[in-house]
């Protein structure tokens, strides 16, 4: 009998950028649902929410009046969302952000590219990037109004590069 063994060592590293809390956020750029393109850079100097989900995933439908309603009040704090299609097909996600009237743009992330940066393993997942681009929290699971206010003050602040 040959038994042989693999050995796995360290030589490639760590990711350049991983996800890290209190790090710069992975930059990813994508095609949204729409059509049109967009990247996380674009984005520079306002709070940004980025979430995973998919219009089969129950706690992710629920979570869309949430989002819906903080956009609306955070609209003076130029708060950005952007969804990141996981797991599910563009059709039935554009059908669902129409019938609820979503506002925030979804990039369609069929090779789950972004997913893998962002090492989103569930849906929903939510990460919370403040103004410099630095990702102060990750939500895993159904985000509450209760987390979303808790939260929230951590990534609404001035930008740094913004103060004298």
């Amino acid at each position: 009998m040959i038994v042989g063994i693999v050995v796995v060592s360290g030589a490639l590293g760590p990711p350049e950028n991983p996800v890290n809390v209190g790090r710069q956020a992975p930059a990813f750029s994508g095609t949204t649902l729409d059509g049109e393109g967009l990247a996380l850079a674009d984005l520079r100097g306002r709070p940004v929410i980025v979430n995973f989900w998919g219009p089969s995933c129950v706690p992710c439908r629920d979570e869309f009046p949430l989002f819906i309603s903080k956009l609306a009040e955070h609209a003076g704090d130029d708060l950005a969302i952007v969804g990141v299609l996981m797991f599910d097909s563009p059709e039935p996600a554009r059908r669902f952000i129409a019938d609820y009237g979503a506002t925030w743009p979804t990039i369609d992330d069929p090779n789950g590219t972004i997913r893998a940066e962002y090492r989103a393993v569930a849906r929903p997942q939510t990460y919370f990037i403040d103004r410099d681009g630095v990702l102060r929290k990750i939500q895993v699971g159904e985000l509450t109004e209760a987390d979303f206010d808790r939260i929230y003050p951590e990534i609404a602040g001035t930008a740094a590069s913004a103060t004298p």
